[in-house]
Formats: C-alpha cells, structure tokens, sequence
C-alpha cells in the first residue's frame, strides 16, 4: 500500500512538474520574439511579403479576426513595407475555405491581383511558415495575427530560418484564445525539434513570380 501511494504521489508530482513547463513554454517563447515585434506599420522594417495566417470565415467571408489581419496586410502593402501578399491556411475540404474569402476582400480593397497568394495547405502555424519557406521560397515576411497568436508564430518562422517581423492585428483575443496557446506552443516547439515536414509541399511557387497561378 505504501509503494502504490509513493508512485501516486510521483506521478502527480510529474504530470504538475510537466504541466508548468508546458506553461512556461508560450513565456519564453514571448520573451524571444519581443525584438522583432513592432508596434506600428512605420516601425516595422521592409520585407518581401506580408503573411496572413487563416482564421474561421462566416458564410464565405472573412470573420472579424480574419478581416483584422486582412485590412493589416493591406495597410502594410499600401504604405510599401511589402509587395506580396501570402494568405495562408487551411483549405483541405471544398466546403472549408479559409484563404479564397481573403483574396476576394484583398481584391475588393484594390490589391493588384499578381501581388496575393495563396496557401490552401496551410493546415497550422509551423506547416504555414514551412511551405512559406520551401513553397513559396520566402525569406523575410512579416507575419500578420493578433496578439495572443504572434508570439509562438513569429517564434516560428525564425526558428525555420526565416527573417520574420511580427505587427499585431487589432482585436483582443478571449481567456480561452491565451489558454490553448499553452498546448498548441507546445506542440510547435516539438515540431521544431523535430523539423516535422507538413504532409503537402509540391512544386516551388516563388513570391516573385504571378500570385494567381496559386487562386485554383
């Protein structure tokens, strides 16, 4: 009985011992990336594109959240901080589009179309900066999210060799938004421990050429 109870109580001194390290994760992944995070679009330095991660779409629109990161993107094109646009995510179902909604509004807010690109195989944050890197052959971005997501995604992106700069999209995100942030940093520093390769690349699509060869 003695030995069944000393295991219990190291098996929950474990799991807490493992759940604050699973926390401390998402802070020093936040105290990394702080030098690389601007403010305003005046501050940030010039890269070649803009990367907007994905984010849920309501009866084929962009959310609120999306439309943010949007209208960031676009703010950051106008203002010549980028001359490309790459809309990532996930699009792995005909009836789940996250990236066709945001060509239509970039194109509504008069982004020349061979400047926007799209990832329809952007299926999370470490895939979307993979394909980005090898797809897409990028090698600066500035990455476009809100502010609880941008830490672990502009960890990211530098930690795959990419020169990222990160500006936060307005809207503030729920308890909730900050909490599955524990797990899913997690999950991305094994990623990069193991440089996991995302399930789809394919051919090179460099930010150089036409973005329109990527719409169909």
């Amino acid at each position: 009985m003695y030995i069944v109870r000393r295991y219990y109580w190291l098996a929950i001194v474990g799991l807490l011992a493992l759940l604050a390290l699973a926390m401390m994760i998402p802070i020093l992944m936040r105290l990394a990336v702080e030098p690389y995070v601007h403010a305003s679009i005046q501050d940030v330095p010039q890269t070649e594109a803009a990367l907007v991660l994905g984010a849920s779409v309501i009866r084929r629109a962009p959310s609120p959240v999306l439309a943010r990161r949007a209208d960031m993107a676009i703010a950051l094109y106008k203002d010549a901080k980028v001359s490309k646009i790459l809309v990532t995510g996930d699009n792995g179902a005909l009836t789940h589009d996250e990236v066709t909604p945001v060509r239509k509004y970039l194109l509504d807010a008069g982004i020349p179309a061979p400047d926007i690109f799209l990832d329809h195989a952007g299926f999370d944050t470490y895939s979307s900066f993979y394909r980005a890197r090898e797809v897409f052959q990028a090698r600066s971005l500035i990455i476009v999210t809100q502010e609880f997501h941008l830490p672990r995604a502009l960890w990211i992106a530098r930690q795959l060799g990419l020169e990222a700069y990160g500006i936060v999209a307005p809207g503030s995100g729920s308890m909730r938004d900050y909490f599955r942030e524990i797990p899913a940093s997690a999950k991305a520093f094994v990623d990069v421990v193991l440089r996991r390769q995302p399930k789809y690349l394919g051919p090179t699509i460099p930010l150089s050429g036409d973005g329109e060869i990527t719409w169909y």
